[in-house]
């Protein structure tokens, strides 16, 4: 039995991995669960699930999800939340042995130097996010000193096809209507301008211990191939599947085995000849270059991407800037500045809030 806790337990990811409980009580029995507010949603997933350990970040704070994170009775915690909130909590787990699955690009992106030592064994860290489960599953049982490049997928988001003048013209209600996957706003505004790919490579490096050169992503419509992993001898492994999230979820929870996202799961098998691929733009989509610069630089540069991003985001949301705007706004904030690399987990988050800062700064300007 799999005695689970969840922090985001309310998102898209969280409800997902919900889905995959639901489905399995005889093998997950969920102890408690979190989300940023003690809301209708919350409470409901709390009863049906008969769950009397329920944190809210707005009133229980970073204390609450700490609290989570460490309890006796759980022995797996799931990070489905976005943002930096988390961040501590994550520590905690790890250093109390606890197996964790995460989807939560921030913790790994901007403080990936601090948690990833506290990983004890292989696979106690388990990649949730599509891609980076995919090459997780890829890379088991293979020596990555023979790994010749790993490659995250994107679908392209719905401006693929656009020129840069039409980009010019893409209002964030456009942007909210993604292809292929259902999100939060945030991320479906950074799979749009493919940011979100840009910080998951960022991800990707860190969390698989490559180096930058090594990293790459490629554009595959309709999201059926989501990672592959080329090694020196040529060859090529790949993790295709419908994109649903309760597949990787699933992968996280019941690793090794493996057992449909819910026992009704059959899903008609996938035209193959549909499956292609092409190269990013980065004339059009200028994120995936700025964030390998990034990758190229490390230190500070992580951390004040994933402020900067947050801060363009909200800006984009609010008609304060245009949509061609977010990435050019970026690549300011990161060159604005001698940014001072971190010499711990406070600095980066502080780091986290300058690169905010200064980017709502340098808008102002505009």
């Amino acid at each position: 039995m799999i005695n689970l806790g969840i922090i985001g337990a309310t998102g898209s990811v969280g409800s997902s991995v919900m889905s995959v409980c639901e489905a399995w009580p005889d093998k997950i029995c969920v102890k408690a669960l979190a989300a940023n507010s003690r809301s209708e949603k919350l409470l409901n997933l709390a009863k049906k699930f008969h769950v009397d350990k329920v944190y809210a970040y707005e009133t229980d704070g970073e204390e609450g999800l700490e609290r989570l994170a460490v309890d006796e009775e759980i022995s797996h915690v799931v990070f489905a939340s976005s943002g930096t909130k988390a961040i501590k909590a994550l520590c905690s787990a790890l250093k109390a042995g606890k197996t964790v699955s995460l989807a939560n690009k921030e913790s790994i992106v901007a403080a990936g130097q601090w948690v990833m030592p506290l990983v004890k064994h292989p696979d106690q860290l388990r990649p949730l996010d599509s891609e980076h489960n995919a090459i997780w599953q890829c890379l088991h049982g293979e020596d990555k000193n023979f790994v010749r490049k790993i490659y995250l997928t994107a679908s392209g988001g719905p401006f693929r096809k656009f020129t840069s003048e039409e980009l010019k013209r893409v209002t964030p209600e456009m942007a909210l209507k993604h292809p292929v996957w259902n999100m939060g706003a945030k991320i479906t505004i950074d799979s749009a301008t493919l940011m979100n790919k840009g910080i998951e490579l960022i991800e990707a490096m860190i969390l698989f211990r490559l180096d930058y050169e090594k990293v790459d992503a490629l554009i595959s419509p309709g999201s059926f191939v989501h990672g592959l992993v080329e090694f020196d001898d040529g060859s090529v492994k790949m993790l295709a599947a419908e994109p649903d999230m309760k597949l990787p979820a699933a992968s996280c929870l019941f690793w090794p085995e493996r057992f449909f996202p819910s026992p009704e799961f059959v899903r008609p098998r996938y035209d193959f000849h549909d499956v292609r691929f092409e190269v990013i733009d980065t004339e059009r989509f200028p994120a995936v270059r700025i964030a390998r610069e990034v990758m190229r630089k490390k230190g500070a540069y992580p951390a004040v991407l994933v402020g900067a991003d947050e801060a363009a985001v909200d800006l984009f949301m609010k008609g304060k800037i245009g949509f061609v705007d977010i990435p050019a706004l970026i690549e300011e904030t990161l060159s604005a500045g001698n940014w001072p690399e971190p010499v711990n987990l406070d600095d980066a988050l502080a780091l986290i809030d300058e690169g905010r800062s200064k980017a709502f700064e340098l808008a102002g300007k505009i």
